[in-house]
């Protein structure tokens, strides 16, 4: 099997962000000779120290065992790292000849041992399990936690591994509902903006389209700029901006400015 340099684009399928570690396509103890598991664990990492303080330990390995030591990471907010497309040191000796290194892929998630799972941790887990096991055509019962195909392992800890893999075969069949990302959660809260509305957070979009730079010079010549980014009113000029700027981004250009329009105004989507 060659070097696994999809695992990004599989990672993507998720829908949750993903970091392309620096050299990921290249880093490996050689190439991944076969997919027949998927092995999950904790890193045992720091409590603390941000998303995923454990990434330099995964990618370049510790004393006495060289990285990278998994395939991907985990991160608390449920960003997915990848790490590795070749054979990683993650899971030694095997008592499973399907989750050996030579034959299975390796998630690392942060976690110290003993802190509870973020629920978005724990979704993006399954999500990234399953998408794995529909890209190399495995069932989720070659979903294995570290401590059931290693002797003494206690990873991933506190996790039924029965219903992880129930929660994973739910993701395979597409029956599990994505929860809302914390932006996601923060855009629904947003005001919906609608053509002739009147209130402070037209201002806010003024303001927003400007620094897009979807404000051409002409539209603001009347009122200067100042007087036109302090119209608190929806009116058809502005209702026409919000409506090239959602065609542009391939929205539904109905001049509302609501959940799916605000990233694009606020640069977060």
């Amino acid at each position: 099997m060659p070097w696994l340099t999809q695992l990004a684009d599989v990672a993507r399928r998720t829908g949750y962000p993903v970091t392309e570690v620096r050299g990921w396509q290249a880093r490996g103890h050689g190439p991944q000779p076969g997919v027949q598991g998927i092995v999950c664990h904790h890193t045992a990492g720091p409590a603390g120290g941000g998303d995923y303080p454990s990434l330099a330990v995964v990618r370049d390995g510790r004393p006495g065992l060289d990285g990278p030591l998994s395939h991907y990471g985990i991160g608390r907010s449920g960003r997915i790292y990848v790490i590795a497309a070749g054979r990683c040191w993650h899971n030694a000796p095997s008592t499973s000849a399907m989750h050996t290194n030579s034959a299975s892929l390796g998630i690392e998630a942060e976690n110290n041992g003993t802190q509870p799972w973020p629920d978005v941790q724990k979704d993006v887990y399954y999500r990234l399990c399953a998408e794995l096991c529909k890209e190399f055509g495995l069932p989720a019962s070659r979903v294995r936690g570290h401590k059931e195909v290693n002797d003494g392992k206690p990873d991933p800890h506190s996790l039924s591994m029965t219903a992880f893999r129930q929660a994973v075969a739910a993701c395979i069949a597409g029956d599990a509902p994505r929860p809302l990302t914390w932006m996601e959660k923060i855009m629904n809260d947003l005001p919906l903006i609608e053509p002739n509305d009147k209130n402070f957070d037209v201002k806010t979009v003024r303001a927003c389209l400007f620094a897009r730079g979807c404000v051409p010079a002409e539209v603001y010549k009347e009122l200067g700029l100042e007087g036109w980014l302090q119209s608190t009113k929806a009116d058809p000029e502005l209702v026409k901006l919000v409506r090239d700027l959602q065609a542009a981004e391939g929205l539904n250009d109905d001049g509302c400015v609501g959940p799916k329009t605000w990233p694009h105004l606020l640069r977060v989507a």
